[in-house]
């Protein structure tokens, strides 16, 4: 009600100096009497378009251009209104024309200046802030609107003190009284300079590669790097705000350029189809869900034996898909129980991420690995082949390759139990294998995070060991893409080059504005049980392909256990098993996969 009448009491201002201008402060009774006359219309005609606009919504501390906009346009065609009233319909012909733009102008001058004035003086006669010197990477629209928003919210604790621009055009012009210093080239030299105490990259489009050389530039000053979401997380560009301000992570460094392919491809495999996804609480399970329930499947069924895993892909994935999805708690080590579950769904494509993955663990306890890794995989395929289901596809793992622990050489077996099953039913088999994923749960990274969270140190077991890493969506896009191949392949991730993992220790450390080895310690302890200095993703007895895909390679192994001998093998580890017979385990798996070197 007060915006409402201050906008009357401001049109019948505007409108009384338009006459008293127009006879120059020296209003005659014929004149007055006009202006009383038609007074109130003009008030209301200026009221129906205040309301029309919604410009009584508006806080004028937070006015924008926009808002000045709708102030224009609501003046101009009110006026418009009160012009074709009075001369047409009320044919009032001696009224003053020139009052009609005088009273337009003024109304304009005082609708919206007073709204710039008290936006003004709110971000230019406010406090200075005494955040964080910020030095900002990206002189574009983004890099606007967060400098405009640190001015106008004091309280985020950052105070802008510039711009880096590679465009040449840019250097030595401002945005918001701030300078734009120059390219990438000059960010050492304004760090040291201005005392800058925080880098942000304001470039939502950039790639890794411009994130990674960023990084690089900044790495010897030791300060944090912070960034902007991507743009495909950036629901509004418009909209983009200090608070959606974040660490630069070790996935911006790693992540690399976004896989092309014939995603249709894709959605023809699944869309209309029934997909089963064991391990489907795990990181690579839970992502495969996400990624699937896009390509539209008749029903997506999640198992796992592990509740809060399943617990939350299903809280994640049931509101906006509640019909496609159907949850179940089981273990595929349960014959009867895959039975059952194949019996209900009839799933046509499955995809198997349920294994035990952690080295050390099963190394102390094999028995388990060997249950869930080998006859839990042979209990999904051959109950998959009974009930007729189309597709089978494997998740295995780099230390299936040289195996020199359990875990890997389960993983091995497991392969070649799918490549046998390939040949001997409809059901097509294939197998995805790819090193470490970042930020997978027990990840080097997480426990990282967690040693640098309780002030360190970082704890290594060795500082030669390096490991393959991919970013999980990426890897299992491309297991997504492994699945529409022919069958009976192994294949293989592009997974770059390995990474030491020290290099990885000291890049969070500075990442989190930390100095490694001086306020953050390293300290390296020794391999671990069935641990190896650096993994491979193709074993000495395969011979490597090309596939459909440049991402793709398959791995050909030279020999591969006949159905005969894998089965008489089997039945000896079930014995194993039984019997409790763990002296046992590693000399019959050698019998499978005789480059099995046990660390």
């Amino acid at each position: 009600m007060v915006l409402t009448l201050t906008q009357i009491v401001k049109a019948a201002l505007a409108n009384y100096l338009a006459f008293m201008l127009r006879f120059d402060f020296s209003l005659q009774p014929a004149h007055a009497k006009e202006f009383i006359t038609y007074l109130p219309l003009i008030l209301i005609i200026r009221l129906g378009f205040y309301i029309k606009f919604g410009i009584y919504k508006d806080l004028w501390r937070y006015s924008s251009i926009r808002d000045l906009l709708k102030i224009f346009i609501a003046a101009t065609l009110g006026s418009i209104s009160f012009f074709l009233i009075v001369k047409f319909l009320a044919a009032d012909i001696p009224y003053p024309r020139s009052i009609f733009i005088l009273d337009w102008l003024l109304f304009i001058m005082i609708s919206g200046g007073g709204r710039l004035c008290i936006r003004a003086f709110r971000e230019y006669m406010q406090p200075a802030s005494a955040g964080k010197r910020t030095l900002l990477i990206g002189a574009g629209d983004a890099g606007e609107m967060i400098v405009r928003d640190m001015k106008n919210h004091p309280r985020h604790a950052y105070e802008p003190v510039g711009f880096i621009d590679d465009s040449p055009y840019k250097k030595g012009l401002s945005i918001h009284s701030l300078p734009i210093f120059g390219s990438r080239e000059v960010i050492g030299e304004v760090i040291k300079k201005c005392n800058i105490e925080e880098i942000l990259i304001t470039m939502p489009s950039a790639g890794s590669a411009a994130a990674k050389e960023i990084y690089k530039i900044c790495r010897p000053y030791n300060i944090p790097i912070k960034t902007l979401p991507g743009l495909s997380e950036i629901l509004n560009g418009s909209n983009i705000s200090v608070a959606q301000i974040k660490p630069l992570s070790l996935e911006n460094l790693l992540s690399r350029e976004p896989i092309r392919s014939d995603i249709r491809e894709i959605s023809a495999f699944i869309e209309g189809r029934r997909v089963l996804v064991t391990g489907a609480g795990g990181s690579i399970g839970s992502e495969l869900c996400r990624q699937i329930i896009k390509n539209s499947p008749s029903m997506l069924i999640l198992l796992d034996r592990y509740e809060n895993g399943l617990f939350a892909i299903d809280h994640e994935l049931r509101p906006k898909h509640k019909d496609k999805i159907t949850t179940l708690i089981g273990d595929v080590c349960d014959a009867d129980a895959m039975d059952r579950l194949f019996s209900a769904h009839k799933p046509e494509i499955v995809f198997h991420a349920a294994a035990h993955k952690h080295v050390p663990l099963m190394e102390a306890n094999p028995l388990e690995a060997i249950k869930n890794n080998i006859f839990g995989t042979k209990n999904v395929a051959q109950t998959a082949i009974r009930h007729a289901a189309a597709s089978f596809v494997m998740i295995s793992s780099d230390k299936a390759v040289n195996p020199a622990n359990v875990m890997g050489a389960t993983k091995r077996v497991a392969e070649f139990l799918t490549m046998n099953l390939n040949s001997q039913s409809p059901t097509k088999f294939t197998t995805v294998r790819f090193g470490n994923v970042l930020g997978s749960n027990g990840s080097v990274v997480h426990i990282f995070k967690e040693q640098l969270s309780r002030g360190g140190p970082l704890t290594i077991t060795h500082p030669e060991i390096k490991r393959f890493f991919m970013l999980i969506p990426e890897a299992v896009q491309l297991v997504l893409i492994a699945s529409a191949g022919s069958g009976g392949e192994i294949f293989v991730l592009d997974m770059g080059e390995q990474i030491k993992i020290v290099d990885l220790a000291e890049n969070l450390i500075r990442l989190s504005g930390f100095i490694p080895h001086e306020e953050i310690k390293i300290e390296f302890t020794e391999l671990r049980p069935g641990e190896k200095l650096f993994e491979e993703l193709f074993d000495e007895t395969e011979k490597t392909m090309p596939s459909f895909h440049k991402k793709l390679q398959v791995a050909v192994p030279c020999s591969v256990p006949t159905k005969d001998e894998l089965s008489r093998h089997l039945s000896a580890l079930s014995l194993i098993i039984q019997n409790n017979a763990i002296d046992e385990i590693i000399p019959e798996i050698r019998k499978i996969v005789p480059n099995f070197k046990k660390i």
